[in-house]
């Protein structure tokens, strides 16, 4: 599933030769993913490298607005805490 949103999202990607003879890569409803790189190839696997690292640390964040696309939603599920329980399992002391 995860293949599948990526190579989703990077069929989005918007290419652009530079002023400076390099390519500019972004992917529209991705805020903050871009690439430049001296060739068109190159930017295309640092945008790809680049949407990797945004979504796995959105994942990790718990980002409910990572973009749907299509039927494809990465956004993480709520999971219900376990009752009687108001601090996160990384910070419960021992008793």
């Amino acid at each position: 599933m995860l293949t599948e949103y990526i190579d989703k999202a990077m069929r989005l990607a918007k290419y652009e030769l530079i002023e400076d003879g390099t390519y500019g890569g972004s992917i529209p409803g991705f805020e903050g993913v871009w690439a430049n790189e001296p060739t068109l190839e190159a930017c295309r696997d640092e945008l790809k490298f680049v949407l990797e690292e945004w979504l796995v640390l959105g994942l990790w964040l718990n980002d409910d607005k990572l973009p749907v696309l299509g039927k494809l939603s990465l956004v993480p599920r709520k999971l219900p805490r376990k009752h009687g329980s108001d601090l996160p399992p990384r910070t419960r002391k021992a008793s």
